[in-house]
């Protein structure tokens, strides 16, 4: 199986450990992380998906994020906005797309315990739906 893994960039460091342990997740499903398209944050992953997901060498995609607790609601609308788009996608074109987003509204002090569970848990997800 090949996965895209779509990552926001506005979290860079973190994302970056995200996608170590989704690539290892991966590879121990025996599946491939074949691309990485980085975007400036989880409002541009629905787009970055539309443009990975025809291909024929894309069997599936993930989208690693943050979206942290604001003063206001944007990220709780931005997160159900780009949540909706990417189940719409994945009926659309057919694929599993694993949500490796965490938040909406993530403290700070939450994001650390989630990076694992959440990349690996897009990744396992894929794979199941891909069976």
């Amino acid at each position: 199986m090949r996965i895209a893994a779509i990552c926001g960039s506005f979290h860079k460091e973190e994302i970056t450990r995200m996608l170590e342990f989704a690539t290892d997740e991966a590879a121990s499903l025996n599946c491939e992380i074949c691309e990485v398209v980085w975007v400036p944050g989880s409002m541009e992953v629905p787009l970055a998906l539309e443009r990975v997901l025809p291909r024929d060498d894309i069997d599936a995609a993930i989208a690693l994020g943050i979206i942290e607790r604001g003063q206001t609601q944007h990220g709780l609308v931005m997160g159900q906005s780009v949540t909706r788009a990417i189940i719409d996608l994945q009926i659309k074109h057919n694929k599993p797309i694993g949500l490796g987003i965490i938040g909406p509204g993530a403290e700070v002090e939450q994001i650390e315990s989630r990076l694992e569970p959440h990349a690996r848990a897009a990744v396992s997800a894929v794979v199941t739906m891909q069976n």
